[in-house]
């Protein structure tokens, strides 16, 4: 199956419901961040320590799959050259709605984000990319491709969900209230579900979900080049899953490409 094309449209879909992903920043927020105000999130709650983006004016920054009018317009207000490539038409037109209320500069492309090929080899100085590549089959082409269009020294801040998440039906325990391990990983909708729940997923608006090794996430890369520097867990709610009593379902890494020899 071709996986994006269904992505695209399940969270065009989502976008226009009004998904927590996709709530505009406000204009005082843009106006926090003119003045260096500012902060953003990888995963669900626990803002990114700052030092971690350096010093972001007047840096080319790659907002990957990071569409929504969220972290991208304030990049765009701290002074960054900022770039949002995302495959959802509606993320990116959220992100294009802030840039043109508030007079900023946000260059905006839609694609794949494990095909960053619209992209020159050390394009940019950091990719921001939060919790995302959740969406995509198989996660080793996009730290290939970050690696690439990183300039060297340059950061990838990447959000990705702990594999543990996917061990679980969650669908059952919300019926249930009971949480069993039942999936092997690596985790993938297409190949785990059962047939009859798989069909219901394509025919609505579900957005495929795989869920991918620690080995592929943060050993992924390091096979691609990067060297990771920084590193942090966090929690989601209650509500949103059970396992948030028991430890934290999102990982957060800094990395970057090691400046070239000689």
């Amino acid at each position: 199956m071709d996986v994006p094309p269904h992505n695209r449209q399940a969270w065009n879909e989502h976008a226009r419901n009004g998904n927590p992903w996709s709530i505009p920043v406000s204009p005082e927020e843009i106006a926090r961040a003119r003045s260096g105000d500012w902060q953003v999130i990888l995963t669900p709650n626990k803002p990114v320590p700052r030092e971690w983006f350096g010093e972001i004016t007047g840096q080319d920054v790659l907002g990957l799959a990071s569409g929504g009018g969220q972290q991208v317009p304030l990049f765009a207000a701290a002074g960054a050259r900022v770039t949002s490539f995302d495959n959802s038409d509606e993320q990116l037109a959220l992100d294009k709605l802030v840039a043109d209320r508030e007079g900023l500069e946000v260059r905006i492309l839609q694609g794949d984000m494990a095909n960053l090929s619209l992209f020159a080899d050390a394009s940019f100085d950091l990719i921001f990319h939060p919790v995302a590549n959740v969406f995509v089959p198989d996660v080793l082409p996009v730290w290939r491709e970050c690696a690439r269009v990183l300039r060297p020294g340059g950061r990838l801040l990447a959000g990705f969900m702990n594999p543990a998440f996917f061990w679980f039906d969650h669908d059952e325990a919300e019926k249930t209230g009971k949480l069993e391990v039942k999936y092997r990983l690596p985790y993938s909708d297409l190949t785990s579900l059962p047939p009859a729940r798989l069909a219901a997923h394509l025919a609505g608006i579900s957005i495929l979900e795989f869920g991918h090794s620690l080995d592929d996430q943060i050993g992924g890369q390091i096979k691609a080049g990067l060297v990771v520097t920084g590193f942090f867990e966090d929690d989601w709610s209650d509500e949103a899953t059970p396992l948030n009593r028991y430890g934290p379902m999102y990982i957060a890494t800094l990395s970057q490409r090691l400046p070239m020899a000689g």
